[in-house]
């Protein structure tokens, strides 16, 4: 399960698939319910449904688009050590079904059934941010490095939008995109974009610059009831076995990280 990460169904062959072992009955039973739920969703969508919304939909996007240079501020730090810094798939096994290298590295503030106190502590005037985004579920830096791509995939859940926040932005900006559902965006530097992450996404940097953003996933807004069972299923998952797993990898990665420091 991928509520906050970015991998779920895979459309394209693995390529680094990890078994994790058979799933409880928890997981499967959970896994069940999205499944029927999804449809659902979409239908009592406040904002529609579409692979990229307007920013308009959202009036907090603006505020937070204006506390942009702050938070690059803070991810420049961190972009000067961040060998350190865990790749994706390190975090999150499944993620290894899109990538195995090293070129994707986060840094994680919040997610389901993690809060890091330390990198939130860090990085004061992101957390300010953060603060102001209504529903949020997961944010963390991602970063890739030149060259990077990220395979054709879809998330598992539609209860939840994506936003990515451009904070560095490589030349030239069009060779650095994100295409979902056919339509394609290229980041800029201290915008924003919304996107639901169950249509079929890929990610290229066919730069020679490094691109970092901060990723956010959100509660979709929904009509009742469907908004009330949309909640149920975020305050479950953190039980589930997937998010558990990427919550003690998180946390025997930053208890290394901040012991050298």
């Amino acid at each position: 399960m991928h509520l906050w990460l970015p991998t779920g169904l895979p459309i394209v062959q693995p390529v680094d698939a990890r078994p994790s072992g058979k799933p409880s009955v928890y997981s499967r039973v959970f896994f069940r319910f999205i499944d029927w739920l999804r449809h659902r969703i979409a239908q009592a969508s406040l904002v529609g449904d579409h692979p990229i919304f307007r920013n308009s939909q959202f009036p907090w996007v603006a505020g937070l688009e204006a506390q942009a240079p702050a938070i690059r501020a803070e991810l420049a730090g961190l972009l000067s050590e961040r060998q350190r810094l865990p790749a994706f798939h390190e975090i999150s096994p499944d993620v290894g079904q899109i990538t195995s290298d090293d070129q994707w590295k986060t840094f994680v503030f919040m997610g389901y059934g993690l809060r890091s106190d330390r990198n939130l502590a860090r990085c004061p005037a992101t957390a300010r941010a953060l603060a102001g985004i209504p529903g949020i579920r997961t944010a963390f830096f991602s970063i890739l490095e030149a060259g990077k791509r990220i395979p054709l995939h879809t998330g598992p859940y539609n209860g939840v939008l994506r936003l990515h926040l451009g904070l560095v932005v490589p030349e030239p900006a069009e060779r650095c995109w994100i295409e979902v559902g056919g339509e394609r965006y290229s980041w800029q530097e201290g915008r924003a974009v919304v996107f639901d992450d169950l249509y079929p996404h890929e990610v290229h940097n066919d730069t020679a610059g490094l691109r970092a953003v901060l990723f956010v996933d959100f509660e979709r807004p929904c009509r009742a009831p469907v908004r009330w069972l949309n909640r149920l299923v975020l305050m479950a998952a953190p039980f589930t076995d997937e998010i558990r797993r990427g919550k003690a990898n998180h946390d025997a990665w930053e208890k290394g990280y901040y012991r050298q420091k």
